[in-house]
């Protein structure tokens, strides 16, 4: 792997995660189109801990406040019912799903869910997910000509049976294509949460998934064409990029529909099945590239 290409690589890990379009779905199209070997599962998991590192900065005051109660909840039963205690527990609770099936289907991972028209399956039919999520949202937050505005949930009322939702969402992000951030904030917003509970929620539960299985990855790192200078320089972009995003985001949806996702997931996928179909793409572009 060229400088050029952990640059470019670590740009769109930086641009996507963080957006309900797919990091692992953008950085195997990227290679795919470039006609670059795929990075492979190992330098998509060990770059996302950049991006994570700016979900811990960003959410630094969060992330503090909710690991001191936890652990403070630990010998002293009187602050059990706090809500920051148990959000530590709920974050726990929601990150069992993706350990598990992350280990189960760790060869599928890396092997034949890369496969470009899953990709495009995977972000046609998650992309039609989300926008219905969103119309929902948009529904209970403006009413209508005939119903009031529906009261949404948020943080405060999440429970363990939500937080294994939101895991079981975070885990189909397994699958490139999905999207983590998509494939959770459509749950949340599925069940009754608020755009920015079920935002906020999807990237601290983010964090121990990804930071465990990046560094579970590092013993792959450099193997094969993807060298460790580069490996790290791309997770470096990718922090820089993906605090910038993370901040954006968080301001959009207070305000903004997902619909604009929606339908660039939706193109994309289509375009893909359109390259695959033609021959211009094949299923497996990259992987025996370089």
């Amino acid at each position: 792997m060229s400088w050029f290409e952990s640059f470019v690589l670590g740009l769109v890990q930086g641009l996507t995660e963080f957006l309900p379009v797919s990091s692992s779905a953008h950085l195997r199209l990227t290679a795919a189109f470039a006609d670059w070997q795929d990075p492979g599962a190992a330098f998509t998991a060990i770059t996302q801990i950049g991006t994570e590192a700016a979900v811990l900065i960003y959410f630094r005051k969060d992330i503090a406040r909710i690991v001191s109660a936890w652990f403070r909840s630990l010998w002293d039963r009187r602050i059990r019912g706090d809500h920051d205690a148990t959000m530590g527990w709920l974050v726990i609770v929601g990150s069992i799903p993706i350990g598990v099936l992350g280990l189960a289907l760790k060869d599928a991972i890396e092997g034949p869910f890369r496969d470009l028209r899953l990709i495009a399956t995977t972000l046609v039919v998650m992309g039609v997910v989300l926008g219905i999520a969103d119309r929902l949202a948009a529904r209970d937050e403006t009413g209508g000509r005939h119903r009031a505005a529906a009261q949404r949930k948020d943080l405060t009322r999440l429970d363990t049976k939500d937080g294994l939702i939101f895991g079981m969402c975070q885990a189909m992000a397994l699958i490139p294509g999905v999207s983590r951030s998509g494939a959770t904030i459509s749950g949340g917003l599925l069940i009754g949460y608020t755009r920015e509970a079920a935002a906020r929620y999807s990237f601290l539960l983010a964090v121990p998934a990804v930071l465990a299985s990046g560094l579970f990855e590092l013993k792959d790192a450099g193997k094969g064409h993807t060298a460790w200078p580069q490996t790290a320089f791309a997770t470096v972009i990718a922090f820089v990029v993906g605090y910038a995003v993370i901040a954006w985001f968080m301001r959009f949806i207070s305000s903004k529909s997902f619909m604009p996702f929606v339908i660039y997931r939706i193109l994309l996928g289509l375009l893909l099945f359109a390259l695959v179909g033609a021959g211009v793409l094949a299923p497996h572009a990259g992987e025996l590239a370089g």
